[in-house]
């Protein structure tokens, strides 16, 4: 058993203005502090943690796997057959850095904005290509378990999904930084 706290220890977790040292900071934690201010000065400034929750073990499988199939159509630079039943003129995207890309705490994407001094950053699950506009896309992959088929317009106006939308966004915003040429467009490949 471990002893548990209630306060941040290591240093780079807090947040201090005045420090010349770029503050790195999570996409998940920048959506945090949009969602409540308090909440993340709490965390960031003062170290008191946000109560943890349980891993998502589905999820993370889901993630894995989807992953590894489609790493298997982007060695070949084939369409996955998802892309082709739904006329996607598309390839998962290749890279030399996309698995430092997918592993949020070992690397992620990032860019420093000058003016915040803040490095955004956050770890995708994929990009594809479209072969038409020449842009990358990103594709977030997701798990769920209900009796009801996806719809598009419910899924991503749904409460407990709010937050997904902005995510994209920000992963969106990071690439630009990085210079690459990225659609407007996301994706969601939903399992359910």
């Amino acid at each position: 058993m471990k002893e548990a706290t209630s306060f941040r220890i290591r240093k780079t977790s807090f947040y201090n203005k005045k420090s010349v040292t770029p503050f790195k900071i999570s996409r998940s934690k920048l959506s945090n502090f949009l969602s409540c201010k308090r909440c993340f000065y709490l965390d960031r400034v003062v170290g008191l943690k946000e109560p943890s929750m349980p891993g998502w073990a589905l999820n993370s499988a889901v993630d894995e796997l989807l992953k590894k199939e489609f790493d298997q159509y982007r060695s070949n630079q084939e369409p996955h057959p998802m892309m082709v039943r739904h006329n996607l003129d598309f390839v998962p995207f290749q890279h030399k850095d996309l698995d430092l890309w997918r592993n949020s705490l070992k690397g992620g994407i990032s860019y420093l904005d000058k003016k915040t001094n803040l490095i955004i950053h956050g770890g995708i699950d994929d990009i594809w290509f479209d072969l038409k506009e020449k842009k990358l896309i990103v594709v977030d992959y997701k798990a769920q378990s209900t009796n009801y088929p996806v719809q598009v317009y419910s899924y991503l106006n749904s409460e407990w999904h709010s937050g997904y939308k902005l995510q994209m966004d920000i992963y969106v915003h990071i690439l630009r930084k990085m210079n690459f040429d990225v659609s407007d467009i996301s994706y969601f490949y939903v399992c359910n």
